[in-house]
């Protein structure tokens, strides 16, 4: 009477002795009679069950919803930062898991990225509050990066116009020091 034991999840391992199915494996391993006696030892049957489907759906899954927190949490962290400047909600790309559910892969916060024209200084606010926001999530994207480079050129270029038109009315506010003193 053949004996079963040993259900195995490796699924790649066939004997030279072994029966296949789609679904479980039997294996037959006859044991070596050790006696001299010629008569028929029992059979000892192996069940093998390849890896689950179910089991990587789950795994699937699983990872599809760690990503979709990740997603979810960095974008939120850009809208908080960016405050007002924040010129949509998240948007999301979406990818369908084996249990039917759509979970977030990707998203994309928009924010007004524009100089404030003829105020240099909230220029520079503006910049600060556009890096802060591209900067806030734990990890960074590239593209965060970038958007971040791009907020402090332009505070740097309103810095420099700010310096510009502050040696400007300094040298103003000099010549007219000296036109009336010498009135």
């Amino acid at each position: 009477m053949p004996v079963f034991s040993s259900i195995s999840n490796n699924s790649h391992n066939v004997s030279s002795h072994g029966l296949f199915s789609h679904q479980n494996r039997l294996v037959d391993n006859k044991q070596d009679n050790l006696d001299q006696d010629t008569s028929i030892q029992p059979t000892h049957l192996e069940i093998e069950k390849p890896e689950s489907d179910d089991f990587q759906k789950q795994q699937e899954v699983q990872k599809l919803k760690a990503r979709d927190q990740e997603v979810r949490t960095h974008e939120q962290a850009h809208l908080s930062a960016a405050g007002g400047l924040a010129t949509s909600g998240a948007s999301f790309s979406y990818q369908k898991g084996a249990d039917g559910v759509n979970y977030a892969v990707g998203g994309e916060v928009n924010i007004d990225t524009a100089a404030i024209a003829g105020d240099a200084a909230a220029t520079i606010r503006k910049a600060e509050t556009i890096k802060r926001a591209a900067l806030a999530p734990a990890s960074p994207s590239s593209q965060d990066v970038k958007v971040a480079q791009q907020a402090s050129a332009m505070a740097n270029k309103a810095r420099a116009e700010l310096f510009q038109k502050n040696q400007e009315i300094t040298g103003d506010e000099v010549k007219a020091n000296k036109i009336s003193l010498s009135a």
